[in-house]
């Protein structure tokens, strides 16, 4: 063993990793018998003080490497650890085998006991694509309509039933009525059946199995109980019931457990996260050593006092309070602005004064509460040159149902885009399979055709069964009515017109999980986008130039990312944007979970805010464009409980787009029903308005004729080397007699097949 320090009955000497700690950090370190509450804040040396409690454990003989159990949640956190207590143990931290996250050492303990839960050692791990297949193959033999119960809703009810360690059996009634109407239980039962028919299981099974495990089986529970002498947590206050279940049953012999956490950035309550876990660790081991960690080495006074201020406001909470040794700095600096691009020119200004002060752009953040804010800064920093990434997420541009909504858009304005046309012929489904492509390709090569043309040939033909060529003949005609349309209607009004009619809008509806609602706010925000450009050519040349804005990714650039992707970072300078009523807070979580909600987005504006190192700023708009509309918006209620002693407000109302310019048409007016139901207000709204009612434009978009051209009038020329009468071979229908010709289509009598339509490409001469 390592003679790095002293053994247990040494006390005299405090060991060098423990040296370099403060008092507090130092008591974690020293707590070595029972159970241990580490109350950690923002950016108080936690994962220091952790490992160098592993450190501790194994340098004074408490046990060996492989008698502790540290869990995260994270890869990087596991190898962050392994790292900094290989450098206070040398090579006595190679024996750390149960150091991982809560799923790797799951998985690791289920291959030696798969048999007791019937499943072979050598199982396979399915990804979210199988699960979804495999659910909706038992959804079509339990006779249910897909389309009113997705096998996306159910895949996440069977996750959320995991993470808290429920079986089929277990299910309440409640639960059981949560997906048709009462086949939840059922359904769920068929699915674990199937996995263990396929010796496989998905991501949440592995904490389901092992627990289960546990309970059942008293043997294997006692050896782990024995073997883990002690057992430590990071972010404990991200656990969920399995995970809380799992770490209860396991410390209840020795007893020696020490979690980690912060009960004030528990922010992951949608992916099965309970609060209460770290709420309830004293009652759960009473006699537990609470020591809590305060001193913040990240932070300036006044953004610790931002946002100690801002959650005392949570009632569910351990009581703390960070302070820093660090003096000065600037106030956390809170802007109003008009608009929604105001608020990206103001962050732009500040950005480039940042810059011009030597400040380096990978130490500024920007910080949003949804995926869709963040186009409003790309198109922004595009414009004045700011390099910048996306943390979390996709780029803006480059998101699939961004990019589904752009090939239809390049299919439209250019029929010869293939690469569009391939991504979106069965986006959404249509029943149209990798044979019906194959076909295309086919065609389009031995034509020289784009996959356009030769799918609409081929739905004039018998080529393709009559359902699929009836379905590429409807979307065909779709895009011609599409592109008559792009030629009277603005580029907004004609993507929000694909959307529907091409059924996109309906798959989403459809798809009732939080990424879908997700999804359709990003498109929202792509067709409030398109409002600035006249022409369809002019919004794809623009996005163009934005794809081609790719940087290295060396380069200094400012990160634009959610802040629940932000959390356990830190930069020097972070912009907290869109903090309004409905956006942060977030309506859609209040309505879904009430005062409990409202308390987790709290927390995540404590994130927020502790992020930054040096300076915050935090900016909210008058108004925004939501859904397409505008609205009126009030600072968030976050604000107004900010200490006055910390910041320091602004606010402008120049530099923005009035409110009716910006949405000048009466279709989307707010208060467009005055002049409907009072024409004598109406008549008093001012010389803008009055000139806008006499230039002739339309409130609402004008009906589209619909379009009767017949495909055959696309026909491409016919060969020459086959006419009436010539004998021919045809891969699918064999041989037989050419008795009409109309352009490259021919009718042909086959001797086996009969009568059929095929496109000349497809045959060839013989005899």
């Amino acid at each position: 063993m390592s003679n790095l320090a002293p053994t247990p009955t040494d006390t005299g000497s405090i060991p060098a990793y423990a040296a370099r700690l403060n008092t507090p950090q130092r008591a974690a370190v020293l707590a070595t018998e029972g159970p241990v509450l580490m109350l950690a804040g923002a950016g108080t040396g936690k994962t220091a003080a952790l490992t160098a409690r592993m450190a501790h454990l194994v340098a004074t003989r408490r046990a060996f490497p492989s008698q502790i159990l540290c869990v995260t949640f994270t890869n990087k956190a596991a190898r962050e650890m392994r790292e900094r207590v290989a450098g206070h143990l040398g090579p006595d931290a190679e024996g750390m085998q149960w150091l991982g996250t809560f799923h790797s050492i799951c998985a690791k303990m289920l291959r030696r006991h798969a048999e007791l839960v019937g499943l072979q050692s050598n199982y396979t791990i399915i990804d979210t694509d199988d699960q979804l297949r495999l659910l909706k193959a038992l959804i079509t033999e339990a006779e249910l309509d897909e389309k009113r119960w997705p096998a996306r809703q159910l895949a996440g009810l069977i996750d959320r039933w995991k993470n808290r360690g429920l079986n089929p059996a277990d299910l309440d009634a409640a639960e059981n009525e949560a997906y048709a109407a009462g086949r939840g239980a059922a359904l769920y039962g068929a699915y674990q059946a199937r996995l263990k028919a396929l010796n496989a299981c998905d991501f949440g099974d592995l904490m389901l199995h092992m627990l289960n495990i546990l309970r059942q089986h008293p043997d294997i529970l006692s050896h782990y109980q024995r073997r883990f002498r002690y057992i430590m947590v990071d972010e404990y206050q991200d656990t969920n019931a399995v995970q809380y279940l799992w770490l209860r049953l396991l410390a209840q012999t020795h007893k020696n457990i020490c979690v980690v956490g912060d009960d004030d950035q528990s922010i992951y309550s949608w992916r099965g996260a309970e609060v209460a876990n770290i709420l309830r660790f004293e009652k759960d081991f009473p006699g537990a050593e609470v020591i809590r960690l305060e001193q913040n080495y990240r932070s300036t006074p006044h953004i610790l006092g931002a946002a100690a201020g801002l959650i005392r406001a949570n009632s569910q909470r351990h009581d703390k309070t960070l302070w820093t040794e660090v003096n000065g700095g600037d106030k956390v600096r809170v802007i109003g602005v008009w608009d929604a691009p105001e608020e990206a020119r103001r962050v732009g200004e500040e950005i480039e004064r940042l810059e011009g002060e030597g400040a380096p752009l990978n130490r500024v953040a920007i910080l949003v509460r949804a995926q869709y804010q963040t186009r409003e800064f790309e198109d922004r920093f595009i414009q004045i040159g700011v390099n910048y990434r996306i943390i979390g997420g996709f780029r803006f541009y480059e998101r699939a149902e961004i990019r589904d909504a752009m090939a239809y858009l390049r299919v439209i304005a250019q029929p010869q885009d293939d690469l569009a046309f391939e991504r979106i012929y069965n986006q959404p489904k249509r029943g149209l399979g990798a044979k019906a492509l194959e076909k295309m390709h086919q065609h389009a090569r031995r034509m020289g055709l784009p996959l356009a043309a030769a799918a609409l040939q081929l739905a004039d033909s018998d080529e393709l069964p009559a359902r699929a060529a009836n379905t590429i003949g409807g979307l065909m005609r779709q895009f011609l009515r599409w592109r008559e349309a792009a030629e009277e209607m603005t580029p907004a009004d004609l993507l929000r017109l694909v959307l529907e009619e091409a059924g996109y809008n309906a798959m989403l509806a459809a798809d009732r999980t939080a990424e879908s609602a997700g999804r359709a706010e990003n498109l929202s925000e792509l067709a409030r986008a398109m409002e600035e450009y006249e022409t369809l050519g002019d919004f794809l040349e623009h996005v163009s130039l934005v794809m081609d804005n790719d940087r290295a990714d060396d380069e200094d650039t400012v990160t634009i990312m959610t802040i629940h992707a932000a959390k356990g970072l830190e930069f020097d300078h972070v912009f907290c944007v869109g903090w309004e009523e409905g956006v942060f807070p977030s309506q859609r979580a209040i309505d879904e979970g009430g005062l409990a909600s409202l308390e987790e987005e709290r927390r995540l504006a404590y994130v927020a805010i502790t992020r930054a190192k040096r300076r915050c700023i935090i900016t909210h708009a008058a108004n925004r464009r939501i859904y397409g509309q505008w609205v009126s918006s009030i600072p968030s209620r976050f604000i107004e409980e900010l200490p006055e002693d910390h910041i320091e407000q602004e606010s402008t109302l120049s530099g923005g787009a009035s409110l009716w310019r910006a949405n000048w048409r009466e279709s989307e007016d707010p208060f467009a029903h005055v002049a409907a139901t009072r024409p004598d207000i109406a008549q008093t709204r001012g010389p803008g308005w009055q000139r806008a009612l006499t230039s002739g434009y339309e409130s609402k978009p004008a009906r589209l004729k619909e379009n009767t051209r017949s495909a055959a009038s696309f026909a491409a020329p016919a060969r020459s080397d086959i006419a009436i009468g010539a004998m021919v071979a045809h891969d699918k229908f064999g041989t037989g007699c050419v008795i009409d010709q109309e352009g490259n289509k021919l009718t042909i009598q086959f001797e086996s097949a009969g009568e059929k339509r095929v496109l000349d490409s497809f045959v060839k001469v013989v005899g």
